[in-house]
C-alpha cells in the first residue's frame, strides 16, 4: 500500500506518521523519503503512553496527504482516538490508514462509522490464521496502482492481491466468525443476527478483560521496583486494552519472561516492533519491556497466579 499511495506523492508531500505505532505502519512510509516525500511523526505523552493529540493537529496541514495511525498499541495497550484522526484527516484533504492489528481482538471496527479510507488487520489477532485484510473505499482502490504481477487481473480486488489465494486460510477465516458468533450467542441468548451476535461478543469479552485489567494493575502497581508503561487509571480504563509492559529493578525483561516461562506463563521481552516508542522512553538500550497480554479466554485465577509469580521473582 506505501508503494502504490507513494507513486503519487513527490517532494514536499507530506505523511504523519506517530511514535506510538507498530513499526509496520512507520518504516513503509518514511521509506518514501527517497522521494521527497516529508515525514511528520506525533509525539505522545510519556506519563501515559497516549498520542498527543494537540501535536497531531498542528502536524496535519495543508502539504498532508496520509495520516496513518494505529487504532491501538500492540506494546502498552493504548486505544487511540483514531475517529477523530480521521476527522482531522479529512478536513485537511488527507487520507486516513488505520493499523487495527492489535485492537481487533478486543472492540468491534466498524469501517462506515470511521469513515477512514483505509484499515489493516491480520485475523490470527482475533484467534484466526495468520493472514492480512485489507479495507479500502472503493475510490481509492480503482485509482491507486499496486506493484502487481501482470498476469493478475487489473480489476478489484485482484489486482491487489498476489496470485493464487490461500484459500486454506480463507476457510480458516470463516470457521473464525463462526466462533466469534457462537461466544456472542452464549453470551446473549436474545441476539438474531449474526452482526448481532458479533457485537455481543465484543460486550461480553470487553466487560471480562475490564474487570481482569483492573486487578492485573492493581496487582502491578503493588510490586516493589515494578513500573507500568501506559494508563494506570481506572476511570480511564475504556482507553486501553488489557495488553500491559512493565519493567522490574534489577531484572531485564528477557529474566523476567524465562522466570515466567519456566512457572508457565507466556510473556514476551523486547520491543515488539514498537521501536520509537522503546526508544523514546530510553528502555530499548535496556532490553524493552516485559509484555503481558490478556484476552478473553484468561481467567482471574491466572492474573492472581501471574501476579504472584512476579512478586515471587521481584524478591
Amino acid at each position: 500500500m506505501s508503494r502504490a499511495i507513494g507513486r503519487d506523492l513527490g517532494p514536499g508531500d507530506e505523511i504523519v506518521l506517530t511514535l506510538l505505532d507498530h513499526d509496520a505502519n512507520f518504516s513503509p512510509w518514511k521509506a518514501l523519503e527517497e522521494k521527497g516525500v516529508v515525514i511528520r511523526a506525533v509525539k505522545f505523552n510519556e506519563a501515559d503512553c497516549t498520542l498527543d493529540m494537540a501535536d497531531m493537529a498542528a502536524k496535519i496541514g495543508k502539504r498532508t496527504r496520509l495520516v496513518a495511525v494505529g487504532y491501538a498499541s500492540n506494546a502498552v495497550g493504548t486505544i487511540n482516538n483514531v475517529a477523530e484522526v480521521v476527522r482531522l484527516a479529512k478536513q485537511a484533504g488527507a487520507l486516513s490508514y488505520i493499523d487495527a492489528v492489535h485492537y481487533a481482538p478486543h472492540g468491534p471496527i466498524d469501517v462506515r462509522a470511521l469513515d477512514c479510507d483505509f484499515l489493516a488487520c491480520s485475523t490470527y489477532k482475533f484467534f484466526g490464521p495468520h493472514m492480512g485484510v485489507l479495507y479500502g473505499k472503493r475510490e481509492h482502490m480503482k485509482k491507486l496502482r499496486p506493484y502487481k504481477v501482470r498476469p493478475n487481473s487489473d480489476s478489484i480486488p485482484y489486482c491487489w492481491e498476489w496470485g493464487t489465494l490461500n484459500h486454506e486460510c480463507i476457510a480458516g477465516i470463516k470457521a473464525c466468525v463462526d466462533y466469534w458468533e457462537d461466544v456472542g450467542r452464549r453470551a446473549n441468548r436474545a441476539v438474531t443476527t449474526r452482526r448481532a451476535a458479533i457485537l455481543a461478543a465484543h460486550q461480553a469479552i470487553h466487560q471480562h478483560e475490564r474487570k481482569m485489567t483492573g486487578k492485573m494493575i492493581a496487582g502491578l502497581l503493588a510490586i516493589p521496583g515494578l513500573k507500568l508503561y501506559g494508563i494506570s487509571d481506572p476511570q480511564r480504563f475504556d482507553n486501553r486494552c488489557a495488553t500491559f509492559v512493565v519493567r522490574i529493578e534489577g531484572h531485564t525483561p528477557l529474566e523476567l519472561a524465562t522466570k515466567l516461562g519456566e512457572r508457565g506463563f507466556f510473556t514476551w521481552d523486547g520491543n515488539y516492533y514498537a521501536l520509537n516508542l522503546t526508544e523514546q522512553l530510553d528502555v530499548e538500550r535496556l532490553g524493552g519491556f516485559l509484555r503481558i497480554g490478556l484476552v478473553h479466554y484468561n481467567t482471574m485465577e491466572e492474573v492472581e497466579q501471574l501476579l504472584a509469580a512476579l512478586r515471587e521473582i521481584a524478591g
